[in-house]
């Protein structure tokens, strides 16, 4: 039988980044802002698509009408983390109309030409769009750090200019929402041993993970420097303890759930008639 749930807080406010944030105090599998079990979860989780999916097409119908509001969502995490999941069971509830999900890889040829943040302007979601980044500009501050692929003196004044960069995009009306998967270290060995042992899984599994499996300690020191000096009040982190994904998937839902109740998008008004269409509409056959 499923353990009762209520929601104590916010998720915004449960997970948000704020003043003092120390990564290696959080619990990776906690469940901050719910208190339940798996089984409440995922009920919990199936009764919120309908209300996303309102929300979201009401922000699309206000772009028609001339507004110029849009939602970015960021998710970042560790490999196994679950970003996968998240695109799944969260981003698949929307009306893929009005959703576009970047993937962002290692930069190309081309991309290698420009300044760091310019593949990420390019990606943005336009009014009316929820803009989905698996990874994100984040990584030109985490991977490039880890492994030294570009000078410090260089990666060091890349924190600025992201916020600096996110202050325009937000006042350019894009609502932001940057999540970390925050996952552990056991977790993570468990679910690539799962994807070694299964034939079915096998799919998923990249040697390259192992690889940055080794540089552990140095991701989450990169991490918690990211969110420390990128949590801003336009802009802030949340962090997400994703050891179990099914809060994982719940918390991130209600993350975007909530950011869309308070942008709170209208319906527009029509620019035509409507009685003297009903009108006409009566009188054909």
């Amino acid at each position: 039988m499923a353990k009762s749930a209520t929601t104590s807080t916010a998720y915004r406010d449960a997970l948000r980044a704020g003043e003092g944030f120390d990564l290696a105090a959080i619990d990776p599998r906690s469940t901050p802002g719910f208190d339940g079990d798996k089984a409440a979860g995922e009920e919990a989780l199936a009764g919120l698509g309908d209300r996303l999916a309102n929300l979201q097409e009401r922000l699309y119908a206000e772009s028609r009408g001339g507004g110029t509001r849009s939602v970015l969502l960021l998710i970042q995490g560790m490999d196994t983390s679950g970003k996968g999941g998240i695109m799944r069971h969260v981003v698949g509830a929307f009306d893929p109309q009005g959703v576009e999900i970047t993937s962002f890889k290692a930069p190309t040829d081309e991309e290698k030409k420009h300044p760091f943040l310019w593949r990420i302007r390019k990606a943005l979601p336009v009014p009316g769009d929820i803009g989905v980044f698996d990874r994100s500009h984040y990584e030109d501050v985490l991977i490039v750090r880890v492994h030294d692929l570009v000078p410090q003196s260089q990666w060091s004044r890349r924190y600025a200019q992201i916020n600096d960069f996110e202050a325009t995009v937000a006042e350019s009306g894009t609502t932001i929402i940057k999540v970390l998967l925050h996952i552990s270290s056991d977790e993570q060995k468990e679910r690539l041993t799962e994807r070694l042992e299964r034939p079915d899984k096998h799919w998923k599994f990249n040697p390259g993970d192992l690889d940055e499996r080794a540089h552990w300690a140095d991701y989450q020191e990169a991490y918690q420097a990211a969110i420390e000096k990128c949590s801003t009040d336009v802009a802030p982190w949340f962090v997400v303890p994703a050891d179990r994904k099914w809060y994982a998937r719940l918390a991130v839902t209600n993350l975007v759930l909530e950011h869309l109740e308070t942008l709170d998008p209208q319906w527009p008004k029509a620019d035509f008639d409507v009685e003297a269409e009903k009108r006409r509409l009566s009188l054909m056959p």
